[in-house]
This record gives C-alpha cells, structure tokens and sequence, in this order.
C-alpha cells in the first residue's frame, strides 16, 4: 500500500524529494552533515500525542508556512506527516518560497513508527501515533495506534 501511496504523491508533486527513513536516519546521526529542520506537517492534535524527536508542528493547511521559518534558504528540510501527502504538500510549498533543500520524509511518521524508529511526546519516548483516522491508520502496526482517538 505504501507503494501506492508513494506513486500518487509523485504524480501530485513531482519536483519534491523525497528522503528514505535509512538515509533521514543517517543524516539525523552523522556530525559531518548539517542537522535538517524536522517540520512535522500533522495536525496540533496528531503532533500532540507523538513526534519525530526535534520536529516543529506546522499545519500543512496553513497558506503561507515559509513566512514562519526564520531560516536561510538553503537549511535542509524535512517535512512529514502519517503518510506522506500533506508533508508533500507543504514541501512543494516551501519550495515555490524559495527553499532549496526540502525532502519529504518517504512513509511519513506511520514508517518510521512501524520500523521501530523513536517517537516522542514531551522529550519522552512513546510507543504511540495518532492514526489520523481509521482507514489510513490501518497502514500503521496496531500495536502504535492510539486507541483513544480511534
């Protein structure tokens, strides 16, 4: 399913890049390499309950993001939400800002969950994720689903 999922969102935006989780995790360990703004493009409520570690919430519905960054425009970027889509979405926008180095996270934080990366709420490792809804939360491993929101 992520296959498909990764198919259409390179057809809706074909100039982003897109970042593997292996290659975003090199990048997050490696010291010779400028850390990346982490820009999570999910909900409040979804960012509230778990994160990537160092993430900053941004709505991927908000019209202007690149007026909130107070970065150069050649800091790397990584944007993701649940699968992909909306990080897409505000990646292309960043973009058309003028921004240079912007990838989406390939899988959104549903992947990186699912392959046992770590995801945070308040500086403290969680083992939960918001599953958006019930039909696109079938893609993340039960075992992180919050139920509560279900």
């Amino acid at each position: 399913m992520f296959y498909l999922l990764e198919l259409l969102i390179k057809l809706n935006f074909p100039k982003v890049q897109s970042v593997s989780i292996p290659k975003f995790t090199n990048w997050l360990n490696e010291k010779s390499f400028l850390y990346p703004l982490v820009i999570d493009a999910r909900t409040p409520e979804e960012y509230a309950v778990s994160h990537i570690k160092s993430a900053q919430s941004i709505e991927a519905d908000n019209s202007d993001i690149a007026k909130f960054l107070q970065v150069p425009l050649d800091t790397h970027i990584v944007v993701y939400c649940s699968v992909g889509y909306r990080s897409a979405k505000v990646a292309q926008q960043l973009q058309r800002a003028g921004y240079q180095n912007v990838f989406n996270l390939s899988g959104g934080i549903f992947q990186w969950a699912n392959k046992g990366k770590p995801i945070y709420k308040d500086n403290h490792q969680v083992e939960i994720v918001h599953p958006y809804n019930f039909i696109w939360g079938k893609l993340l491993k039960s075992k992180y689903h919050d139920s509560v929101r279900e």
